[in-house]
């Protein structure tokens, strides 16, 4: 072959496999942007907002954040990752940002936003010890703020779409037990309220809140119950004599879940759309609580760090005792679950049968909604 034939060849090829380029780019699916993801609730979800704070409620300092790739504290009550990193994995996309973090700006906003705040609950009143803590009515604020500035980016229709197509992650309860209702002997809501109505107005309290969500756009909201709160080392540390779960603690998860569940459905039903998904943090808690060892912890009392019995007494400190393996430990400090702890959890986000997410499992979720 000569020169010329050569080059007319060559000059052909290359013009087919540009014509081939430009033909897969026009009917190849373009890769959808991940959807947004907002968070709002207390520690078990806070990714720093505390550390912009005048508040005790921090997890600012080492060993929080050991095993993260920085291995710095960054706020998170956690070892390493906390839920709200592992579900922005399994949706693909990037960790959402602290609400009051300067670097949560511009093009980032459109990733979602965290306004979880360690030490909040569903009541104003929860967590007064913490002083400076942006409460539920505070986040939702937060929250009409972002739309906002997102508005001014994007246009109101485009952030209105984004925030309907965005996934929500609120939890919230916990504290209104163990830092409010049996903070103290005798406390101010104890005198106020028995234990079963104080369930029943907590559970109206939390109506208003949802209802106020959704009245913002939300409207796939994953929604979780309390864990089994009095099998957490700290309230080991105070109120067990053999490593038994503290008895009333667990019968207030034991009313509040229940009417829990029962509040999302009945707001579905008026609404007449799924929006609302419980997450049952109790049940994916107890299977490693109660059988440690089948998911490969050593312990389920023991905190990794802290001290006294259980490790359960005070915070998780550069003075306190510290695990060597966190993987080995369900519970990284005296409340919250190491990363590996939280990994099992979000896996049941993802898979796990009614019995852990009603009426479906985020992986269902992300299926449905991107057919329609």
């Amino acid at each position: 072959m000569d020169g010329n034939s050569r080059r007319v060849v060559s000059s052909k090829s290359a013009f087919l496999c540009m014509l081939l380029i430009i033909t897969l780019s026009i009917v190849a699916p373009q890769a959808e942007a991940a959807r947004a993801f907002f968070v709002f609730g207390d520690s078990l979800v806070d990714n720093g907002n505390n550390n912009y704070l005048a508040t005790t409620a921090r997890a600012d300092s080492y060993p929080y954040g050991i095993d993260s790739t920085s291995h710095r504290a960054s706020g998170r009550f956690s070892n390493g990752l906390n839920m709200p990193d592992l579900i922005s994995e399994k949706i693909g996309s990037e960790p959402t940002l602290p609400y009051l973090s300067p670097e949560l700006d511009g093009e980032r906003l459109l990733v979602g936003a965290n306004f979880a705040s360690a030490g909040i609950g569903i009541l104003n009143d929860t967590g007064v010890q913490f002083i400076n803590i942006i409460r539920i009515t505070e986040q939702l604020a937060y929250f009409k703020q972002y739309q906002q500035r997102v508005s001014a980016l994007i246009g109101e229709e485009q952030t209105q779409k984004l925030v309907n197509q965005a996934l929500v992650l609120i939890t919230l309860g916990g504290n209104d037990f163990v830092n409010n209702y049996f903070l103290v002997p005798f406390s101010a809501r104890s005198r106020e309220y028995a234990l079963p109505d104080y369930v029943v107005f907590l559970i109206s309290e939390y109506r208003k809140i949802l209802a106020n969500l959704y009245e913002m756009g939300a409207r796939r909201v994953l929604v979780t119950g309390t864990g089994p709160l009095g099998c957490v080392p700290a309230e080991l540390a105070m109120h067990s004599q053999n490593g038994e779960c503290a008895t009333e603690l667990q019968r207030a998860v034991d009313l509040f879940n229940p009417q829990l569940v029962q509040l999302l459905q009945q707001l579905n039903a008026q609404i007449g759309s799924d929006v609302f998904i419980s997450a049952n943090a109790f049940t994916m808690h107890l299977d490693f609580v109660s059988n440690p060892q089948a998911y490969g912890f050593v312990t389920s009392k023991v905190a990794c760090c802290g001290q006294g019995a259980y490790n359960g007494i005070g915070l998780c400190t550069p003075a306190s005792n510290l695990c060597p393996n966190r993987d080995l430990y369900a519970f990284w400090d005296p409340f919250h679950p190491s990363e590996r702890a939280n990994r099992l959890i979000v896996d049941k986000f993802m898979t796990g049968s009614i019995e852990y997410m009603n009426p479906m499992n985020l992986s269902t979720i992300i299926a449905l909604d991107s057919t329609t």
